[in-house]
C-alpha cells in the first residue's frame, strides 16, 4: 500500500507536466491527493481480492454409524409383600362431641399431673391415648405425642397430662412384626404424685 501511493502521485504530476508547458496550479491540496490515492488503492486491493478464486470446501464423507445392539429386555421385578403397619385407633368421643376428635389443647385443659407408662408386655409397644370426654375445662382430644415407642421393660418417662378420663391403646410388636393390640382406660386426677400405668400382654391398667 505504501508503494502504490507515491506511484499514483508521480503519475498525476507527470501527466500534468506533459499536457501543458505552463505548470498548472493544483486545485487539490496534498491531503486531498493522498486521500484520493488511498481510496483508489483500496479499490484496487478489493478488486484484486475479488478476482481470486475462492476455495470450494469439499463436503465431508458420511461415515456410517455403528449398528446399535438390540434393546435389552428388562428383567421382571419381584413382587413385594405389603409390610404390616401399625394403625393407631382414631380418637372418638363417648359423649358425641366432635371436639374430642382433634388434638387435646393442653394449655387450656387445666392443671397438669405427671403420669408414666411402664412396658411389662414383653414386646415393643407403640402407645397412644386420648381424653375421650370433655373435662371440667371443656377440653378433650388426642395427646399430641401419640405413637411413642416403649421397649420391653422400658418406660415412657413422666408425661404431663391434664385431669380427665382417658382411653389408651398399645400396638405390640416383636422383631418388627405385629403381635396384638391391648387397651385400657384410666382417670387422671389433679395430684402431685406420679401415676404409673402398666402396659401388659393383655391390657393397659
Amino acid at each position: 500500500m505504501k508503494k502504490i501511493i507515491p506511484v499514483l502521485v508521480l503519475l498525476a504530476i507527470f501527466a500534468t507536466a506533459c499536457g501543458s508547458k505552463t505548470p498548472a496550479v493544483p486545485t487539490m491540496s496534498v491531503e486531498d491527493i493522498q486521500g484520493t490515492a488511498i481510496g483508489v488503492a483500496f479499490t484496487m486491493v478489493a478488486e484484486t481480492q475479488a478476482a481470486i478464486p475462492t476455495n470450494t470446501p469439499i463436503p465431508p464423507t458420511e461415515t456410517p454409524l455403528p449398528t446399535l445392539p438390540p434393546t435389552l429386555t428388562p428383567l421382571p421385578l419381584p413382587t413385594l409383600e405389603p409390610t404390616s403397619v401399625a394403625i393407631l385407633p382414631t380418637a372418638t368421643s363417648s359423649s358425641g362431641n366432635d371436639k374430642c376428635g382433634g388434638l387435646l389443647n393442653i394449655k387450656e385443659a387445666g392443671p397438669l399431673t405427671n403420669v408414666r407408662f411402664d412396658n411389662q408386655s414383653g414386646y415393643v409397644a407403640q402407645l397412644a391415648f386420648f381424653m375421650y370426654a370433655p373435662n371440667e375445662f371443656a377440653q378433650c382430644g388426642s395427646y399430641y405425642g401419640n405413637g411413642m415407642i416403649i421397649q420391653p421393660g422400658g418406660s415412657s418417662g413422666a408425661i404431663a397430662l391434664p385431669a380427665g378420663n382417658y382411653y389408651a391403646y398399645a400396638w405390640l410388636t416383636k422383631d418388627g412384626k405385629p403381635v396384638k393390640g391391648v387397651e385400657g382406660y384410666f382417670t387422671n386426677t389433679q395430684d402431685t404424685h406420679v401415676f404409673v400405668y402398666y402396659i401388659r400382654a393383655d391390657s393397659i391398667r
